[in-house]
């Protein structure tokens, strides 16, 4: 397997010709290793670059159903890899994404080369298996509200906005002199986000359950019970404390989710790995920040300013 330093001196003496070809070349070659259809989505919210991006660029959003579309044009297979690399986003993105590789294929393969966080662990749930290296990590699914303040637009976990309005209650009911203190505290909140939250927080877990009941477990006498009881696990903020706190290969498997070590198949760790290293490089060298690509390099790539198709 080349090193990430030898692939980026690769793409450095290609630069001037097409800074896609290295990228391509070992998409093609992993497609041809595992016949499957093969994907990428992927996003530079690990890039040195982070502090330059808008953050909605680097998020599972709506738009990304066109990008899948014109990635899945002409393939004509019935199983997929899906390469992912993302912090996560919209819920109701992903479900999207979702209804729409599941429409297509039979079988589905999430290949998580190093982070598929948030609502992008929620895609890689609605998939057949997982495969994970030693450095991979998926992430908990409890939600994250953003909504307007006076200050300007604020973003919290929609788990903590429902224990700080259940401590407001404690605290006042025990001693009405404190409900100033909190009155200050919570005025800014929008009319309706505390249901918001309980509801976001409530579909992201049963969507999960779903998608792990008809798919990953499919066909075994107890996939319901298994599938409650990870999505409720994969959602428990109060157990994981942070919304990014990693979860790698170990404890997803310990939980009950299907993954396969990566190192299992040294030939296919490392040709994602090379499309890995590859994405990376891509990111750092150009004005990229999200693509969605398929192994005969068509898709979406999306920059600081419009998305475009490709090649």
């Amino acid at each position: 397997m080349p090193a990430r330093n030898e692939i980026q001196a690769e793409i450095n003496l290609l630069r001037t010709t097409s800074q896609d070809l290295i990228r391509r070349r070992y998409l093609q070659s992993l497609q041809a290793k595992t016949g499957h259809d093969t994907v990428i989505y992927a996003t530079a919210f690990t890039s040195s670059k982070i502090g330059q991006i808008p953050p909605y660029l680097l998020q599972i959003t709506g738009e990304d159903i066109q990008g899948f579309m014109a990635a899945l044009h002409g393939l004509k297979g019935d199983k997929l890899d899906l390469l992912l690399h993302s912090s996560g986003g919209s819920l109701e993105a992903a479900e999207q994404v979702v209804q729409y590789l599941r429409a297509k294929y039979s079988y589905i393969r999430a290949i998580v080369p190093q982070n598929a966080m948030s609502a992008a662990t929620m895609i890689a749930c609605a998939c057949d298996e997982i495969v994970m290296g030693k450095q991979s990590a998926l992430g908990p699914i409890d939600p994250q509200i953003t909504f307007p303040t006076k200050d300007g637009f604020r973003t919290a976990p929609a788990f903590d906005l429902l224990a700080e309005f259940a401590q407001a209650k404690a605290e006042v009911s025990a001693d009405a002199r404190v409900a100033p203190i909190w009155v200050n505290k919570i005025r800014d909140y929008p009319p309706g986000i505390l249901n918001t939250c309980k509801r976001t927080t409530d579909l992201s877990v049963e969507k999960v359950t779903a998608w792990l009941a008809t798919y990953m477990f499919k066909g075994e006498s107890d996939a319901a019970s298994k599938a409650d009881t990870i999505a409720k696990w994969l959602g428990r903020a109060v157990e994981h404390k942070t919304h990014g706190r990693p979860i790698n290969f170990a404890l997803a498997g310990e939980k009950g989710l299907k993954v396969v070590a990566l190192e299992e198949d040294q030939v296919l760790q490392d040709l994602v790995l090379s499309v890995f290293h590859a994405t990376c490089i891509t990111f750092e060298f150009t004005g990229c920040v999200k693509f969605i690509e398929n192994h005969a390099g068509r898709g979406w790539f999306v920059g600081n300013q419009a998305p475009r198709q490709g090649p």
